[in-house]
């Protein structure tokens, strides 16, 4: 290069892309209001029973007290790595890296999940329509390979869709809601007994039961939070836009269930199965003429799910590879599309791969049994590891902000150490109150997966200990601190298509 010349401008993740409005949607939407309105309370209720509409409500506000160290660390940390920056910066790069391994659990298993409840789904409605028997894995396949190409086309793309299924889906759920409570309910009229945790069946224990797939529904309510490098006005707009989907989604969630059990009734909902679909139920009985809208709010509810969750994980990728703390290659942008392209290739191979696998073992490829376990068992499982997750980034969100002259007790210390003990507390009741095989496995298996992370953040520190001296450093308005002046930007080869 010639002297006097300029350098060409390394690609990064474009600017600016996204306001209030679209991080809220990414939220909300990838939260699933109708897939899990439709479909999760159907794993709670044989646990919590007609006191499900109650667990929601509790778990909304454990969330919003959970979201305060998670929104006060995204207004001053915006980053496209969220959960690995804020903890990397609070508690320290082991502990970051190990943030980051589990992030990856929660977000990389929803795609999966949903490739096996979208095919499970329309493999029995098309069977019980029209007579044809498509198995599950290949309709699965439809709809991870759209996920796939929006993720190459970029966020705007990817928001756009996500736009229009989260307005569609929320528009049907709550139009059947209304029309349930406006025929004044089911067998027991308007009654506010599901609100009350003694509509419980089975208790206390019934109720944390039930919670962790309350939780499930919640999963991914600071997906925003990822967006830090791509957001217009991140310290201002991420923090609002985890605050405003939490409170939104939190109160569709409460209002849809309690119709739901008012219009199933309190005996029915505590009879009430995971394989069941209450709510074509519901419709077939209060509004027939709802019945393929609510077919359709259903598949465009899990499919914005998988969208707005690969792009999460996809970031988190991106800047794990960018900070050289999984392979740099990982870290390559598309110069022309402006997104992590190679990140997108093997999050969308990992998904379809892992769909295949659980659901060939849990019930066979061509049983819709099979597609509906895939989503019953990574769902409780991400759930599990997004838990503790949610309790360190509180916990470094106090460390942090104790460091800054902004420091208050309330906002930055009580807030953020409920939060954590909320979460630890929930898993804790997770693990002594469920005698369901196998989700007795799963917390081992996470417990596993912690230990093998682990290793890794002792082997980088040992042999590596400037890549986690670096981890987290690099932030959306491109702030490099002393502690870390290091290059994180790829080689030029790297560049190249």
């Amino acid at each position: 290069m010639s002297e006097g010349e300029q350098a060409p401008p390394v690609a990064g993740l474009r600017r600016n892309a996204v306001g209030l409005g679209g991080a809220v949607i990414m939220s909300a939407a990838i939260m699933g209001p109708a897939v899990s309105t439709f479909f999760n309370p159907q794993y709670s209720m044989p646990f919590s029973g007609a006191a499900t509409p109650f667990v929601y409500v509790a778990t909304t506000v454990c969330l919003l007290i959970a979201a305060s160290g998670i929104m006060a660390m995204s207004a001053r940390l915006p980053s496209a790595g969220a959960f690995f920056t804020y903890v990397v910066r609070g508690l320290g790069p082991r502990a970051g890296f190990v943030t980051g391994g589990l992030t990856f659990v929660a977000y990389a298993l929803l795609p999966p999940a949903e490739i096996g409840l979208i095919g499970s789904y329309l493999q029995t409605t098309f069977a019980t329509e029209f007579g044809v028997d498509v198995p599950w894995w290949l309709i699965g396949l439809v709809p991870a390979g759209l996920m796939v190409f929006l993720a190459f086309e970029g966020i705007r793309s990817s928001l756009r869709a996500a736009l229009v299924l989260f307005t569609a889906e929320v528009v049907v759920i709550v139009v059947l809601a209304l029309i349930i409570v406006g025929q004044g309910g089911g067998p027991d009229g308007l009654t506010p007994a599901p609100l009350t945790p003694t509509a419980s069946p089975n208790g206390f224990q019934g109720l944390v039961t039930g919670a962790i797939f309350a939780a499930l529904s919640y999963v991914g309510f600071e997906a925003a939070a990822t967006l830090g490098e791509e957001v217009r006005e991140p310290r201002r707009t991420v923090p609002r836009a985890i605050f405003l989907s939490v409170l939104g989604v939190g109160l569709l969630y409460s209002f849809c269930i309690w119709a739901e059990v008012v219009g199933l009734g309190i005996a029915a909902t505590n009879a009430t199965e995971p394989t069941a679909t209450p709510w074509n139920d519901l419709a077939a009985t209060f509004a027939p003429w709802m019945k393929w809208f609510v077919v359709i709010a259903s598949v465009s509810s899990m499919f914005a799910v998988m969208v707005n969750s690969n792009n999460g994980v996809v970031r988190v990728l991106h800047v794990m590879g960018r900070e050289r703390l999984l392979p740099g290659f990982l870290a390559y942008i598309d110069p022309r599309r402006h997104t992590p392209t190679r990140a997108v290739l093997v999050q969308g191979a990992f998904a379809i791969v892992l769909a295949l696998l659980v659901g060939a073992v849990a019930g066979g490829l061509t049983d819709p049994a099979g597609g509906s376990n895939v989503y019953g068992y990574l769902g409780f499982l991400l759930t599990v590891a997004v838990l503790p997750v949610y309790a360190l980034t509180n916990l470094a969100a106090i460390r942090f902000l104790r460091r800054s002259a902004e420091f208050r007790w309330f906002p930055h210390a009580f807030l953020p150490g409920l939060g954590a003990l909320l979460m630890i507390g929930l898993l804790i009741g997770q693990i002594v109150e469920q005698t369901d095989a196998p989700y007795t496995w799963f917390p081992w298996v996470i417990v596993a997966w912690v230990a093998l992370v682990g290793a890794g953040a002792f082997w980088l520190g040992r042999q590596r200990p400037e890549a986690l001296t670096a981890a987290g450093h690099v932030f959306a308005e491109g702030e490099v601190e002393e502690a870390a002046v290091v290059s994180h930007q790829p080689d030029a080869g790297e560049h190249r298509g």
